[in-house]
């Protein structure tokens, strides 16, 4: 009998000890969702990974230090269609990419990494719904770009924010030129910098670096707002 009530208390025991033990798993990011995920695209491709997509990556992520070719961060390199969905992106399905679920990271987990700036809401959403088409190479897709029409807020801040601001903004903008405000865009127009970078003029380190050229209707937008007084319009 009082091995019984032995055996009875030291199985108390356990249960109480070992049943008030809980471990909860750490908290993940989870990144919103995004139209059109699923299985392996939508079929539809609104998306063009060429002018919208590509820049994107190679301004904020293709740099030295980081996912070039030289460096190769965690042998990430987001130079190119081939090299970006080389791996970390699950074709038709943005919340399970590895590409996409970063830049919704805290802390050194978070791309791109301090003190660079974040991509805008705008930008991880496209990201996200290219991702969910399928993740295609489209290219040649055409233009809605409009050569009338060149106001800052509406059309050269967009162009900076694709092109520009992954090296020129954060809190350490490269050569101290700050492309995320007007005011840094305005100063660069005014001394003609913005104009004989976007234009490989000689005598004026050529932008986008490490990329291709933005387009003609692009260039003739900035000519354009500049020559008008780059206003905050």
């Amino acid at each position: 009998m009082k091995n019984l009530s032995a055996v009875a208390l030291t199985i108390s025991i356990f249960v109480l000890v070992f049943g008030a033990c809980k471990h909860t798993p750490p908290e993940q990011v989870v990144p919103p969702p995004v139209s059109g995920g699923g299985g392996g695209g939508t079929g539809n491709t609104t998306v063009c990974f060429e002018t919208e997509i590509l820049p994107i990556f190679q301004s904020n992520c293709a740099k030295s230090g980081c996912h070039d070719a030289t460096t190769h961060e965690k042998d990430y390199i987001f130079d190119s269609y081939a090299n970006i969905i080389r791996e970390g992106i699950v074709f038709g399905n943005a919340t399970n990419s590895e590409v996409y679920e970063v830049l919704f990271e805290t802390g050194n987990d978070k791309m791109p990494p301090a003190p660079n700036p974040d991509l805008t809401p705008a930008q991880k959403a496209l990201i996200g719904k290219w991702i969910n088409e399928g993740a295609v190479n489209t290219t040649n897709c055409g233009t809605s770009c409009d050569t009338t029409q060149f106001k800052y807020g509406a059309n050269i801040s967009l162009i900076m924010s694709n092109y520009c601001t992954g090296c020129h903004g954060g809190t350490a903008p490269s050569a101290n030129i700050n492309l995320t405000t007007h005011a840094g865009v305005s100063a660069q127009a005014t001394n003609g910098r913005l104009t004989g970078a976007i234009t490989h003029t000689a005598g004026y380190s050529p932008m986008p670096k490490n990329a291709a050229k933005l387009s003609d209707c692009q260039i003739i937008q900035v000519k354009n707002w500049v020559a008008a007084g780059a206003h905050n319009n």
